[in-house]
């Protein structure tokens, strides 16, 4: 029993070190995730907008997200556009980019789905008290749309986080690789490490994600309701 599987999580910093990596895991998904609420209020806003140019760039710009992979894209960006423009940029730093360009996209067409949703009457009712465009979104349909989007936000947020895994193959040492380490260092002594330390991992991220899925859940019962 000495050599239990299970004791690989437990020796030596190995703990410490996967929730080290974890904390990478978080901080690449919480700066991610800001930016591309940010991002994508601006874009869901201008897809709403009649000016023919702009909708063709922000249609071009969701395809391009949505048809081209996540992995594709951090190797673009990695190995792609830092060779092009000269810069350095360090693998963390690519992967916030990626992944905020990448739920901008997605975070825009919730908005956009969201203001189109709701009835028309309330945009009319907004343009007979003699709002502006601006105080029309500000005031009126803005705050209706924000109950709307909410649900498919953390929903998108869910999706970000487990994506981040993928960030191991341009070099990040987040919490799936440390794990990798740690099964290469521990794999003669314990020969089943893969299973403990990648089943340790699979805790970690339902950890994390499952109160977002029942919250998401949640709102939107409740506000169907």
């Amino acid at each position: 029993m000495q050599n239990l599987g299970i004791n690989v999580i437990f020796q030596g910093r190995n703990l410490q070190r996967l929730f080290e990596g974890l904390l990478i895991t978080m901080e690449i998904s919480f700066i991610s995730i800001v930016i591309a609420t940010f991002l994508g209020v601006l874009i869901g806003l201008s897809r709403t907008t009649k000016y023919k140019p702009l909708l063709l760039i922000n249609r071009l710009y969701l395809e391009f997200f949505r048809i081209i992979p996540t992995l594709v894209w951090l190797f673009i960006f990695y190995f792609g556009v830092t060779t092009a423009l000269n810069v350095d940029l360090s693998g963390l730093s690519v992967a916030i980019i990626v992944f905020s360009l990448w739920g901008a996209a997605e975070m825009g067409d919730i908005v956009r789905g969201a203001l189109q949703s709701l009835p028309k009457h309330q945009t009319e009712s907004g343009m007979a008290l003699g709002l502006s465009h601006w105080q029309l979104y500000l005031y009126v349909l803005i705050p209706q749309a924000v109950r709307r989007t909410l649900p498919g936000t953390i929903n998108l947020a869910t999706r970000m986080i487990k994506t981040t895994s993928l960030v191991v193959l341009i070099g990040v040492i987040d919490v799936v690789k440390i794990g990798q380490q740690i099964i290469e260092s521990s794999r003669f002594e314990f020969p089943t490490a893969s299973f403990w330390v990648y089943g340790f991992i699979f805790v970690l991220y339902f950890i994390v994600c499952y109160p977002l899925s029942v919250l998401s859940n949640k709102l939107e019962m409740k506000w169907n309701n």
